[in-house]
């Protein structure tokens, strides 16, 4: 055996004597399918084997080995990132949680939940409304990402832009830091400040501080039936200016989305959804205000939308009508791979300047002779450009990576941030150096090297 070979052997063997028949993969065949997330642009590699422990307790060897042996340790959720945080490095192990699936806990008086990381974010969502709850942050990625990917990444989706982001529903978690300790971080209680908030600083660290073995979030109770307004427009450039308009008017609708007709034809092609004919750009948006309050709220959009162009403009007629308008808009993603390789953007700019994004990146695609769809948490000013490519053009690939670079410059110019929601993992490092001051990444480098020592935690994603 070569002296390379021993030490993968060591720990794939260790592994697989102290953990029950079954946990550890060492399939070429399958570790290759966990070589990346969806963010197959970024560099991935295929691991050395796959974990799919289902108890703390085993999270807690896989890493206790990795550390004998200095391996490195990628967390992985349900593969479904979009900035490579959960693709596998040279000679690592890949956690995958998928097998922890269990809601621990429903407390309706207290009005939270328990789950286990690998709880998919729309399961979770189902069981709080058979108890008249419900837990919020709802990344298009719902119907398949976990609560434990969520909270790495701190995803966001389509209501944040009223009621915010994972980041505001996790009152605590366990986990297992790169030292090899189980610890349990913030807390059950309605309010608690003892201490430095690390649950809050595990938030968005993309499993570079931590693995997450639980999560404990806060809930609402259900909303009432939402009133879904649909715009249609001639260019994202006058869809924007409908949102900036609402955000000026002082307007906090439930969900304020946009889709462009490439994303359109992508899915009507798709699912035969009959959208595409109809509208270049549509924006749609949701009151949940109770009601008068919400008719109201839905007439007001609906006049800034004409005010803005909206070539039509109108309330669903029933709730199976905006069902079908937003399925629309969460099928996008997957619509668009099947056409090629997508590299997806994640900048966010304030929303007064969302037109002027929008415009600046028709202009950008034009100039690198580039396929760019464009969806949106317009509310927010979250804006998704979606660059595709020919399957095996590698020219195409080069003007596309140009372009992607270019849409963050604006971003960051117009005041904006290279990343509002899918995290920075390996496609946004360099964006992160641009955005912030080497004092900061210091201070951020300073928290990783405290916490995770032997830097064996997702190594080089992040910072």
């Amino acid at each position: 055996m070569s002296s390379a070979a021993a030490p993968v052997a060591a720990v794939v063997g260790g592994l697989i004597s102290a953990l029950p028949a079954g946990r550890v993969i060492d399939d070429p065949d399958v570790l290759a399918s966990y070589a990346h997330d969806d963010a197959e642009w970024a560099p991935h590699a295929v691991p050395l084997a796959v974990v799919r422990p289902r108890t703390a307790a085993e999270i807690q060897t896989v890493v206790r080995a990795c550390l004998e042996h200095r391996t490195p340790v990628v967390p992985r959720g349900a593969g479904t990132g979009l900035s490579g945080g959960a693709n596998a490095t040279a000679d690592c192990v890949v956690l995958s949680t998928e097998h922890m699936t269990e809601v621990l806990e429903i407390d309706g008086a207290e009005r939270l939940a328990v789950v286990q990381p690998g709880v998919v974010n729309d399961d979770l969502r189902a069981v709080c409304a058979e108890q008249g709850l419900w837990y919020p942050p709802d990344p298009a990625s719902s119907p398949w990402s976990t609560i434990g990917g969520n909270v790495a990444t701190n995803a966001g989706g389509v209501c944040c832009v009223k009621y915010g982001v994972t980041r505001d529903y996790v009152l605590g978690m366990q986990i297992v830091n790169g030292l090899g300790e189980l610890v349990r971080l913030g807390r059950r209680t309605a309010k608690g400040v003892t201490g430095l908030d690390l649950a809050g600083l595990m938030v968005g660290s993309e499993g570079t501080l931590g693995v997450i073995t639980e999560v404990t979030v806060k809930l609402r109770p259900a909303r009432a039936p939402e009133h879904t307004v649909a715009g249609y427009f001639d260019s994202v450039v006058d869809a924007g200016r409908a949102v900036a308009a609402i955000t000026a008017a002082g307007l906090t609708p439930s969900a304020l989305e946009l889709v462009d007709r490439t994303c359109l034809e992508a899915v009507d092609a798709w699912k035969n959804m009959g959208l595409a004919a109809e509208a270049d750009v549509v924006l749609l948006g949701r009151s949940d205000a109770p009601g008068a309050a919400g008719d109201a709220e839905a007439a007001e959009m609906l006049r800034h939308f004409s005010d803005a162009g909206a070539t039509f403009s109108a309330q669903a007629a029933d709730a199976e009508e905006a069902e079908a308008l937003f399925a629309a808009r969460r099928l996008a993603y997957p619509a668009l791979e099947r056409l090629g390789p997508v590299l997806t953007e994640d900048v966010c700019v304030p929303r007064a300047a969302v037109p002027e994004m929008l415009g600046r990146i028709q202009e950008i695609g034009r100039r690198h002779d580039t396929t760019i769809a464009n969806i949106a948490h317009a509310g927010d000013g979250n804006l998704h450009p979606l660059l595709i490519t020919p399957i095996g053009d590698e020219p195409a690939r080069r003007r596309a990576q140009a372009a992607f670079e270019e849409i963050l410059t604006d971003a960051l110019a117009l005041g904006g941030t290279v990343t509002g929601e899918h995290g920075v993992g390996l496609l946004k490092r360099d964006g992160l150096e641009r955005e912030q001051a080497p004092e900061v990444l210091a201070m951020q480098r300073a928290v990783k090297a405290a916490l995770d020592p032997h830097g064996i935690l997702n190594p080089g994603k992040v910072v």
